[in-house]
């Protein structure tokens, strides 16, 4: 008796811990193929020694997977009235993001409305006929069929939700269809209703596909409870999958707080994780929770942080991903972004599927030429172009300065910009295509009211801020409006150019001196551009006659092309046009208009090809005081579409060659 007393007293216990979470996981309901994963590794871990290294990973991987968000979902709200309110208060301008959002919530809220089509398979009349009524008053599309072999051909001509189906039939039982119903329409949930219930039928049922197995007799009010349950599910699984967004455009535009409107809008929790730089692939898919300190990546950290399954979540800065020998981050937002394989997401500490079809994803980028084209083609790319000054002036006088007053502790005191006093803050102190310079300087102001009204004691604020105020506050203006205010100069050409901050003007300089026919580059060019550059030389070479050019310029000659800032990368084809007439009119000795901007992409026949950023190329003109604009006549169709507004006090010209703009840029001889 001591003996069996002795052994039995020094049989192990199980750790509280591990009582207290085979609870959680019996009271979490689990997806089926996460909570077989579950026990196996608390099986795992309750005969390990607590006193290993492997018994603390296995209690955090449990106590992980147990908060991580299987099946808590937001409702959307789907009221298109509020969310155009919102997006419009919080935002003007950007039509098209604010449009693409109202769409989707349209078809979110009529596919609410949408009855199921529902096929109900039996060889009895009277049952098929009982469950049709049942299924009508729920207010879905019913079809009958008297067995399988029907229901097959039913199914081959139209694709149904739900087929409810009797086991025993003749021709073809319930298990055969069910198995031949998942090859022809994988996406058609089966109930599977039996008087003759078993447990291997209901393996066997599960095993083939089956969604549900309900054994006769049952209550009309059981039938009812489980269709209710299989299509409120499906519905979630249709309706919640959300468009791959990505918000294309200059810094400043209000790439990342429209994203917090459409979440608002929506009702949906916000993340927000910064892409740049970024060049561990682990940090978005995981660590293998073998290793020390292994974390699960930052897309199931953030889910489990928010609780919930279908936050909207942005991406940031998707284009500058780094990569190196840590692997390739862009290659695994393949996965992420496609909605065809996230319901599936596996994170490499999780280990097991993770459904992100209900995410909303949001991407930003400055230029999404950076992007792999693989990563490109699962986007949806909605550009965000620049603001024009009339666009400035009004979000400056309706969210900028009221926004800088109340954070400068000014609200209520009468303070008010007048229109010049903006408009000189946007032409003379901010060169940009978005907003935030332009906030920074108004805050500036607003800070020096405010110790203005300290000093005083409140006796001598200004209540009209007008463009004297602004000037001496500000001091001198940062920026010219150097094609407006430069004289004309012989070899030297105003360009426009496209880059990731929006669209810019330059200039390109050309000279001439003795040398050995050599073609000086300078000012940090790409290799395309000095492709441009060649083109450009070989282009006047060969037609030297038509410009009245000596065709042996080129012979005891070098030429020397420059293009202003020399610290800046500069590449690309759409400055050879400019490029071509910065040499005509250095071998001509013809001065080039400063007030004649140029873009476009040059051939060897002097032909001249599309570009790119005609929006961003325009307004960059309109803020350098450009009289005329020298496009492709190929981007005709880019013009047309420009709203006024954008066009206003600009005259467009459009080329195929360079023979026909050669008198509208240069000065007669």
């Amino acid at each position: 008796m001591g003996f069996f007393k002795k052994n039995h007293e020094e049989r192990p216990t199980v750790p509280q811990e591990l009582i207290d979470l085979r609870t959680a996981l019996d009271s979490a309901r689990l997806p089926e193929h996460v909570a077989s994963v579950a026990f196996k590794e608390l099986e795992r871990t309750e005969k390990t020694d607590p006193s290993a290294a492997e018994y603390s990973i296995g209690l955090n991987y449990l106590e992980y997977v147990i908060a991580l968000p299987w099946n808590r979902y937001t409702d959307d709200n789907l009221d298109l009235s509020r969310a155009r309110t919102i997006l419009e208060r919080q935002h003007y301008g950007l039509q098209l993001a604010k449009e693409r959002v109202l769409e989707f919530l349209a078809v979110r809220t009529l596919r609410n409305k949408q009855g199921f089509r529902i096929l109900v398979v039996d060889d009895e009349e009277m049952a098929r006929q009982n469950i049709e009524r049942v299924i009508l008053k729920e207010g879905h599309i019913v079809q009958t069929a008297s067995n399988g072999v029907e229901a097959l051909e039913r199914v081959k001509v139209q694709e149904f939700d739900l087929i409810i189906t009797d086991l025993k039939m003749d021709q073809m039982d319930g298990i055969q269809l069910t198995e031949n119903i998942k090859k022809a329409s994988p996406r058609t949930e089966i109930m599977l209703v039996t008087g003759h219930a078993t447990v291997d039928s209901a393996v066997d049922a599960f095993t083939k596909g089956a969604a549900y197995y309900l054994p006769k007799p049952y209550k009309l009010d059981d039938l009812r409870a489980a269709v209710r349950r299989i299509l409120e599910k499906k519905r979630h699984a249709q309706i919640t999958r959300g468009p791959i967004l990505c918000f294309a455009g200059p810094p400043g535009t209000g790439k990342t707080s429209i994203g917090l409107a459409i979440a608002e809008a929506m009702e949906r929790k916000f993340a927000r994780i910064s892409m740049a730089g970024l060049r561990d692939e682990a940090e978005l898919r995981g660590h293998r929770r073998t290793y020390v300190g292994a974390m699960p990546g930052r897309i199931i950290s953030e889910i489990r942080n928010l609780g919930l399954k279908n936050p909207v979540f942005m991406l940031d800065e998707i284009d500058k991903i780094g990569q190196d020998f840590r692997g390739d981050p862009a290659s695994a937002l393949l996965e992420i972004l496609d909605p065809e394989q996230n319901r599936n997401f596996r994170d490499h500490y999780l280990d097991v599927p993770f459904d992100l079809s209900s995410v909303m994803f949001i991407a930003t980028a400055n230029v999404v030429e950076n992007l792999p084209a693989a990563l490109l083609d699962r986007l949806e790319v909605i550009n965000f172009s620049g603001y024009t000054e009339h666009e400035k002036t009004r979000i400056a006088h309706d969210y900028l300065i009221p926004r800088q007053l109340n954070d400068c502790g000014l609200v209520g005191r009468g303070v008010k910009f007048t229109d010049e006093a903006v408009a000189l803050i946007i032409r003379d102190y901010t060169r940009e295509a978005g907003l935030r310079n332009l906030e920074r300087e108004i805050a500036n102001v607003c800070r020096k009211l405010a110790l203005i009204y300290l000093q005083d004691g409140g006796d001598r604020l200004p209540t009209e801020v007008d463009a004297e105020m602004v000037s001496h506050f500000l001091g001198p203006r940062k920026f010219r409006h150097e094609a407006a205010e430069s004289a004309n100069q012989v070899g030297v050409t105003t360009g426009l150019v496209w880059t990731e901050f929006g669209g810019e003007i330059i200039f390109v300089e050309a000279a001439r001196m003795k040398g050995n026919q050599q073609l000086i580059l300078t000012g940090s060019l790409g290799d395309i551009l000095r492709e441009s550059a060649q083109t450009a030389l070989s282009y006047i070479r060969s037609h030297a006659d038509a410009f009245n050019i000596d065709p042996d310029f080129f012979y005891q000659t070098d030429l020397h092309i420059h293009i202003p800032a020399g610290a800046i990368p500069k590449d690309g084809p759409s400055a050879g046009v400019t490029i071509a007439l910065a040499l005509i009119s250095l071998l001509t000795n013809r001065p080039a208009r400063r007030s004649v901007a140029l873009s476009g992409e040059i051939t060897l026949s002097g032909r001249i090809l599309p570009v790119s950023g005609i929006r961003e190329k325009t307004l960059a003109a309109q803020r350098a005081g450009v009289k005329t604009v020298v496009f492709p006549d190929s981007n005709s169709v880019d013009i047309e579409s420009l709203p006024d507004l954008v066009k206003n006090g600009l005259e467009f010209f459009l080329a195929g060659d360079i023979l026909s703009i050669v008198n509208l840029v240069l000065d007669p001889p």
